[in-house]
């Protein structure tokens, strides 16, 4: 039952943080689309929107590695580093 629960739990997390980067793609998206019409409805000049969109975009990938590319710790790994004993 305890591993059940601690497999439940962190499945839940990976829900929240799918759920999470999901919602940070959409107020991304508006975000930057409504810096991009303030752009169009100046001068034009140098498209400075594009400083947000890839600062932004940045910690938009990390966020999706996060939520779908990073691999939680396995039992394993805790094991082996108990037994390198580097504390």
């Amino acid at each position: 039952m305890d591993n059940y629960q601690e497999r439940r739990e962190a499945a839940v997390e990976r829900v929240k943080a799918k759920r999470d980067f999901k919602r940070h793609v959409a107020v991304y998206v508006v975000v930057n689309l409504f810096l991009i019409g303030i752009w169009a409805l100046g001068d034009g000049g140098f498209f400075w929107p594009i400083i947000v969109i890839l600062g932004w975009g940045v910690g938009l990938l990390l966020n999706g590695w996060d939520a779908y590319l990073k691999k939680p710790i396995s039992e394993e790994a805790i094991q082996r580093e108990i037994e390198r004993g580097d504390a």
